[in-house]
C-alpha cells in the first residue's frame, strides 16, 4: 500500500545560492501551503516528522535548510556536543540572509502546483521567532510561533504584522520568562486575530517528542489549536 504522503528534498534558488528544502505533500495531493521553520537543530528527523504530520493534516509543507551556508543538511540531537554545535550554528545566522532564504522558499512553495492558494508559516524555537518575522515582512496569510525565543526583542516589527498570529509558550520555559510573553502580548494587543496559549507545566521544546522536555498533553493541545487556527485562516 502506498504511503499516504509523499516527501522529497528539493533545491531552492536563493539570493546567495542554492539550498535544500524538505517537501511533504498531503494525501489529497493539494492543499494550503505551510512554510515550516526549523529549530537550531537543523531539518532533523523531528522537524521532518512535523512536516509529515502537517502534510497528513492536508497542508503542502516546505521546510528550508537554514544552516546551509555552514552545515548543509545538518541533523543534530538535543544534548552534549550536538547541542553545543546547534548554538554555534545559530550564532552564524544573519537576519538578512535567512529572511532571503525564507522568501525564496515561500516563492517556491507558492509556485507549486499542489499549493491551492493561501500560505502560512509555522516555526519552533528559532523558527518561532522567524515565523513572527514572516508575519511582519512576508506575504503569508497566517503565522504560528511555538516558543519563539527572542520575539520580545523584535517588537518593533509588531506594527508591521499583516496577518493573524498564534503564539504557544510553556509556562515553565527556562529560555523565555513569562515576563517576555507578556511583552509580546502587550505589543500585539491591538492586532486582530492574535491568539496566545500558555501551557501549565510545560517547558521549552514541549512539542518535540525527541526531547526530555516533551510534554504530551501540551503538545496535543497545541497541535489541535494550530490546526483549527490554520484551517480558519488558510481555507
Amino acid at each position: 500500500m502506498p504511503h499516504p504522503i509523499s516527501t522529497q528534498w528539493l533545491a531552492v534558488g536563493g539570493p546567495d545560492g542554492s539550498f535544500d528544502a524538505y517537501l511533504a505533500l498531503p494525501p489529497g495531493g493539494s492543499g494550503p501551503g505551510l512554510l515550516l521553520l526549523q529549530e537550531i537543530f537543523g531539518v532533523n528527523p523531528h522537524i521532518r516528522s512535523v512536516a509529515e504530520q502537517y502534510a497528513q493534516d492536508g497542508f503542502v509543507v516546505l521546510a528550508p535548510d537554514l544552516f546551509w551556508r555552514h552545515a548543509p543538511r545538518v541533523e543534530l540531537g538535543y544534548d552534549g556536543e550536538d547541542a553545543k554545535r546547534a548554538y554555534e550554528l545559530m550564532g552564524t545566522v544573519k537576519s538578512d540572509q535567512v529572511l532571503g532564504d525564507m522568501k525564496a522558499t515561500l516563492d517556491v512553495l507558492k509556485g507549486r502546483a499542489e499549493c491551492s492558494g493561501k500560505v502560512g508559516a509555522i516555526g519552533y524555537c528559532m523558527g518561532g521567532r522567524l515565523a513572527f518575522s514572516a508575519a511582519a515582512m512576508m506575504p503569508v496569510d497566517a503565522a504560528v510561533a511555538y516558543y519563539g525565543g527572542g520575539i520580545q526583542n523584535q517588537l518593533a516589527l509588531a506594527p508591521q504584522v499583516r496577518c493573524p498570529v498564534q503564539f504557544h509558550y510553556g509556562e515553565q520555559d527556562d529560555h523565555i520568562p513569562l515576563s517576555a510573553v507578556e511583552q509580546v502580548r502587550g505589543a500585539m494587543a491591538d492586532h486582530k486575530g492574535t491568539e496566545f496559549h500558555v501551557y501549565p507545566g510545560a517547558g521549552h521544546g514541549f512539542n518535540c517528542w525527541a526531547r526530555g522536555s516533551y510534554h504530551p498533553r501540551s503538545a496535543t493541545l497545541a497541535h489541535g489549536r494550530s490546526l483549527a487556527f490554520l484551517a480558519q485562516q488558510l481555507y
